[in-house]
């Protein structure tokens, strides 16, 4: 199980309240079999109507790792596609005002941490960020600060979640596998599996 104490690297700021699933990534998209290729098309219909200026699309933004967002981020449908597809762009964790209770949960169950701060602190980070977009920073999970450059600001995330993360139990897949032993014999007594044709989990 992989444990999530810091997520390092630098900030890509997207401004705006109420940013649905909708335009993190549009429904045309989400045709796919695989979440492959999702990345590229990441605020497709927003970036298409900034010509290139998108945060997105600036090249002094390409590689960031941290997206600051305001205040009831990734509201909308439930698809776990904007999650996806902010991750395969580069997206490792996100810091906003607030955000979609599903949208949290589905960037929880992938290893991604949805991290809030008040409003002032992200507008700080939003604006330091346009100003110096080569800017190191750090959201650490274990002193609930974010760190840009030499300044720290206090992050809040739900007690259950952040100790999830720390301790690497927020791979539920990967609790399975760990307890092989468990899982055979959940299996061999549950009446409505032939256990004689199934291969049991091995370590």
């Amino acid at each position: 199980m992989s444990q999530v104490k810091q997520v390092a690297g630098r900030i890509i700021p997207v401004t705006g309240n109420d940013i649905d699933t909708d335009r993190i990534i549009p429904a045309r998209f989400l045709r796919c079999v695989t979440f492959d290729g999702l990345g590229e098309n990441a605020f497709a219909d927003d970036r298409a109507q900034f010509d290139g200026t998108h945060p997105f699309d600036r090249r002094d933004y390409q590689g960031a790792k941290i997206l600051a967002v305001n205040a009831n981020f990734g509201c909308g449908s439930s698809r776990e596609h904007a999650p996806q597809a902010l991750v395969r762009w580069g997206i490792n964790a996100i810091v906003g005002e607030s955000f979609a209770e599903i949208f949290f949960g589905n960037c929880a169950a992938m290893g991604v941490p949805c991290v809030t701060a008040d409003p002032e602190t992200i507008k700080t980070l939003q604006t330091e960020i346009a100003n110096a977009p080569q800017t190191p920073a750090v959201v650490d999970l274990e002193a609930l600060e974010i760190r840009l450059g030499e300044r720290a600001f206090p992050i809040s995330m739900p007690a259950g979640t952040r100790q999830s993360f720390l301790d690497g139990t927020w791979d539920s897949c990967a609790q399975l596998i760990s307890q092989p032993e468990a899982v055979n014999q959940t299996a061999q007594n549950l009446p409505y599996l032939d256990w004689n044709r199934l291969v049991p989990i091995q370590n």
